[in-house]
């Protein structure tokens, strides 16, 4: 009888079992792929494959993902590096009060399932005022990008006398609120990294040693306030995060472990540690400018109950029963995140007319044709699809969440587009929500004018493209295009948006350096700082702020640090004006060269010729170990704006 062992991609391969010695030694056959990460562990291949990592992580939780991450925090940060310099590193720095020695492995674990090197530190017990206070500690002078300080109920409680009561809580509380706030102040002064706090959960052995119930009541609400404070300090400084432990407690996950609370000064249980470490991950992912921007759905099963095709229109499931309030339920959710800038696009194995007319006339649809950028219903295969979809709308195809109800065509765009979030619902609509939004895909720090009126802007550009087909030259349908462009410096209004686009802004990034809104405000209150925001608009419609130059000036030499613009404007010679424009008004006001740098990464490709074809010249031996090039312009002859762009330029203060 033949075996039938399952092979790499977990299909079944007939293997017939041999009946006599071979003759010969067999043919060497290519390793099998690995299946987890500790099967390249026992290979001795973790570190070899290491960009393999990310797809074996994306489907673990629990147990399995915390084991993986235990045996990447063994490898050696520098020598991942070295092997892959593609990867993106963070550098982490853990402080707080207890012992947080076992954030390691599932923070190791959630930022490699972003394809993301953590280079974690963490610092002694109850080292956090001290590391945060001190600029010549080790916490700062590993410079790290994201600083956890991790706050727990002991934080609090090792303080309260014995025998206690509410006001005693209250007054140390207080006092903890006020080291933690002058801590967020200087750090906010001393780096330009991120600091991360967290709301301290309550635990029931404490509220259980109130025995009457109105001074329960009074130390919820107090403790509830201490709380809301932390959550607030967010408002008044733009370099915190503060992660709400309450919505991870609500999933049923436990609080505290009271033996490593009173063994091992571990005050938070490692099961919510791991949960608090995925909520790291989708902060990390978003400060690496990887924060997806566009949910593709599926519809059959998907947005709706049943088979469009086969049940019709009034067949479907939506709003009525009780499945169909699960896809309406689903499908408010979908629409609550399209109104915060997430591009929504159905993307269905079904015919147009019928689909377009669900949207269009159905009464128990919560979504709508204005919702969504795109709606493509055909027979052709999802993937190609989804690529073209991104051509057309000018995004990396890296930046899709595609969801859908089939495991066949989930596993096709996975194989297909690997880098796609593929996220598969099942077949119960109640679950689909939690599904979606499990990875905090689409998560930023900020929201701004922009993400609100995001989607209007990307329908207006598919409308643009349409314009474009209808000429038969790009010359001629720029002039016609009537692009307006505004250069003006960063206004206290821009801060946030400027900030934005420099972490999710890629393909036109010149150096792909990540700022905060901190940064981008010392930037233009500086008064040798160059930051100018970038307008622009034409017959269509508003584009907004698209785009930034930022910089600073040297001597008699201006450095432009970075350019960015975003990929809904590109190739409508909106840089070229504007650095035209820039190399008018550094010559005008006594400069003598500009000096532009471009850092290579694997997407920003497409802007390597940015400064040759400016008039720039590379800097002789200006190369640095990560491949940024420096190039320099002399102000001798500045090339002329393209004469379809209609430039305004206002400079302010930004390069006095």
């Amino acid at each position: 009888m033949p075996t039938t062992p399952d092979t790499a991609d977990g299909t079944a391969a007939t293997v017939p079992v041999a009946t006599a010695p071979a003759a010969t030694a067999p043919a060497a056959t290519a390793p099998a792929e690995p299946r987890s990460v500790a099967d390249l562990h026992r290979a001795g291949q973790l570190l070899a494959q290491y960009p393999k990592v990310r797809a074996l992580l994306a489907p673990l939780g629990g147990p399995e993902l915390l084991t993986a991450g235990q045996l990447l925090s063994r490898l050696d940060p520098d020598e991942v590096r070295a092997a892959h310099p593609a990867v993106p590193q963070v550098t982490v720095a853990v402080t707080g009060h207890g012992t947080l020695s076992q954030l390691t492995a599932p923070l190791t674990a959630e930022l490699a399932r972003h394809g993301l090197l953590a280079r974690i530190a963490v610092s002694d017990f109850d080292s956090y005022v001290f590391d945060l206070s001190d600029a010549r500690s080790d916490l700062y002078g590993a410079e790290p990008d994201l600083v956890l300080c991790v706050l727990d109920p002991m934080a609090v409680f090792d303080e309260v006398p014995v025998p206690w009561r509410p006001e005693d809580v209250e007054r140390v509380a207080a006092e903890k609120y006020a080291i933690v706030a002058g801590l967020v102040a200087r750090f906010e002064a001393a780096s330009r990294g991120t600091l991360v706090l967290n709301t301290l959960p309550l635990p029931h052995r404490f509220t259980a040693q109130l025995v009457d119930h109105r001074s329960r009541a009074r130390l919820g609400a107090l403790w509830r306030e201490f709380n809301a404070r932390l959550l607030r300090l967010a408002d008044a400084h733009p370099g915190l995060v503060t992660i709400d432990l309450d919505p991870l407690l609500a999933e049923g996950i436990e609080a505290v472990d009271t033996r490593l609370s009173l063994y091992a000064k571990a005050h938070l249980a490692p099961g919510l540690l791991a949960r608090y470490a995925r909520e790291v991950g989708h902060l990390a992912r978003h400060l690496t400018g990887r924060t997806r921007k566009t949910l593709a759905v599926d519809l059959d099963g998907t947005l709706w109950g049943g088979v469009l095709g086969d049940d019709g229109a009034e067949g479907i499931e939506v709003a009525d029963g009780y499945r169909g309030a699960a896809f309406t339920a689903f499908q408010q959710v979908v629409k609550q995140l399209g109104s915060q800038g997430v591009l929504l696009a159905a993307v269905s194995k079904n015919d147009i007319e019928p689909v377009g007319e669900v949207f269009r006339d159905h009464p128990g649809m919560t979504l709508r044709e204005d919702d969504l950028v795109r709606i493509t219903a055909n027979w052709r295969p999802k993937h190609d699809n989804l690529a073209e979809l991104a051509e057309a709308l000018n995004l990396g195809i890296d930046s899709f969440v595609f969801v859908d109800d089939s495991p066949y065509e989930c596993g096709l765009v996975r194989h297909a587009l690997p880098d796609v979030a593929v996220v598969q619902v099942g077949q119960e609509p109640a679950r689909h929500i939690d599904a979606l939004l499990a990875d905090g895909w689409f998560d930023t720090r900020e929201l701004t004018a922009e993400d609100r009126s995001r989607v209007a802007k990307y329908r207006d550009e598919l409308v643009r493209k349409d314009f474009l087909d209808s000429f038969d030259s790009l010359d001629d349908y720029l002039r016609q295009l009537d692009v307006r462009v505004a250069l003006a410096a960063v206004a206290e209004a821009d801060v946030a948006r400027v900030a934005q686009l420099t972490q999710r802004t890629n393909q036109f990034n010149l150096t792909t350096r990540r700022l905060t809104p901190a940064d981008v405000r010392a930037l233009a209150a500086d008064r040798g700082g160059l930051a100018l925001a970038i307008r622009s608009s034409d017959r269509f419609g508003d584009n907004g702020l698209v785009g930034a130059v930022l910089g600073h000036r040297a001597g008699k030499a201006l450095h432009i640090d970075n350019f960015l613009l975003s990929c809904r404007v590109f190739s409508r010679g909106i840089e070229q004006a504007c650095l035209a424009a820039v190399l008018r008004h550094a010559r005008d006001t006594g400069a003598t060269e500009v000096l532009g740098s471009y850092r290579p990464t694997p997407k920003n490709h497409k802007v390597k010729d940015f400064y040759p074809r400016g008039g720039f010249a590379q800097a002789p031996d200006a190369r640095a170990e990560d491949g940024t090039a420096v190039f320099r312009h002399d102000l001798a002859g500045i090339a002329a704006p393209p004469d379809h762009i209609h430039l305004t330029a206002s400079f302010g203060e930004s390069t006095s």
